[in-house]
C-alpha cells in the first residue's frame, strides 16, 4: 500500500497571476516543482502525492499533467474547470481522457458570494462529475460549512473531500494555553465549526482531508497541542476510513517544515491501530482518488 500526501502544490511563481500570494510569504514567492517534492517525499516515507490546482485556468490542468506524466510518485491531480460552463459534459468527456485527472477543485474560499457553490450554474456541472468518475475537492472558510453541508446532501452519489478541516479557527488558540480558546469569541468559533463539520460529516459520501492545519495557527509559534481539538473532533465526526493525511506543501512552509507537519499528524495518531494509520497515511486516498 502506498503511503500519499493527499495534498501539495506546483507553481512557476508569477506575482501577477499569484496574487493571493502575498509580500508577507516570501517563503512561497518562488518555484515549487517535483524535482523540489521527489526528495522530501522519500526522506519521510511517502510513496506519492496528489497534485492539487492553485491556479483557475486549463493552462493549469496541462501543468499538473505534464507533470504527473514526467513523475510517477504523482498519483494523481485535482484540476479546474469551469462547472457553470455551456459546455461542461464536453470539458468532462474531454478531461475523462486522462488518467491521472482525479478530480477538480474551486477556490471558493475566495468568492464573495458565500453560497457559490449552490448557484444553478455551479451545482449543474456537480451533477455531471460521477458520471465520468470525478471527485469534488470543497476549499472552504468555516462560514461555508453550511452551503457545503446543502451541496453535498443533494449529490448523495457524488464524493467529495473537504480540504484543510474546512479552516477552523486555530489562530485563535494561544499558544501559551495549551490549545484552549482565549476570548469567548475564540470558543464560539470552535464550537460552530464543530458543529458544522458534525453536520458535514454526517453524509457518507464525504472525506476531510487533515491538512492545512499549521497555516491556520500562529504561523511558527504553534504547540501540537493547539490542534489536538480540531483533530479530535474530525476522528469523531468522520471516522478513521474518510480521513487522510495532507501536507498542503508548499504553503506549509508559512509556519512549518514539511517534516513538523507530518510529524503533528503521526504523533496525534500513534496509538491508533496499524490499519487505521495505513488509511490515514495513503489506504483512504488510494480509495477516493481511485488510485491502484
Amino acid at each position: 500500500m502506498f503511503r500519499i500526501d493527499s495534498h501539495q502544490h506546483f507553481w512557476k511563481f508569477d506575482p501577477v497571476r499569484d496574487t493571493w500570494i502575498g509580500e508577507d510569504m516570501p517563503v512561497l514567492r518562488r518555484d515549487f516543482l517535483p524535482d523540489d517534492l521527489g526528495p522530501i517525499l522519500e526522506q519521510q516515507g511517502l510513496q506519492g502525492s496528489i497534485a492539487v490546482q492553485s491556479d483557475q485556468s486549463p493552462a493549469e490542468n496541462a501543468f499538473q499533467l505534464d507533470h504527473a506524466g514526467a513523475h510517477p510518485f504523482i498519483k494523481g491531480v485535482v484540476g479546474w474547470v469551469n462547472l457553470e460552463a455551456d459546455d461542461i459534459e464536453e470539458q468532462l468527456a474531454f478531461y475523462h481522457g486522462f488518467p491521472a485527472l482525479k478530480g477538480f477543485r474551486h477556490v471558493l474560499q475566495g468568492e464573495p458570494q458565500r453560497d457559490f457553490m449552490l448557484r444553478p450554474g455551479f451545482t449543474r456541472g456537480i451533477s455531471r462529475l460521477n458520471r465520468y468518475g470525478f471527485t469534488y475537492d470543497i476549499l472552504i472558510y468555516p462560514d461555508q460549512l453550511s452551503f457545503s453541508c446543502d451541496l453535498v446532501r443533494r449529490f448523495p452519489d457524488q464524493l467529495f473531500v473537504l480540504d484543510h478541516l474546512g479552516k477552523p479557527p486555530i489562530g485563535t488558540l494561544s499558544p501559551a494555553t495549551n490549545g484552549q480558546p482565549t476570548t469567548s469569541d475564540a470558543t464560539e468559533g470552535l464550537l460552530r465549526w464543530k458543529k458544522e463539520i458534525q453536520n458535514l460529516a454526517a453524509s457518507g459520501n464525504v472525506f476531510c482531508k487533515v491538512s492545512g492545519m499549521v497555516t491556520e495557527a500562529h504561523w511558527g509559534q504553534w504547540k501540537k497541542e493547539d490542534f489536538r481539538p480540531y483533530l479530535d473532533t474530525v476522528v469523531e465526526a468522520f471516522g478513521m476510513k474518510r480521513l487522510m493525511f495532507g501536507s498542503d506543501w508548499p504553503v506549509c512552509l508559512l509556519s512549518a517544515t514539511y517534516g513538523e507537519t507530518i510529524d503533528i499528524v503521526e504523533d496525534y495518531f500513534a496509538a491508533f491501530s496499524s490499519s487505521e494509520k495505513a488509511g490515514l497515511f495513503g489506504g483512504n486516498a488510494a480509495t477516493f482518488y481511485h488510485i491502484s
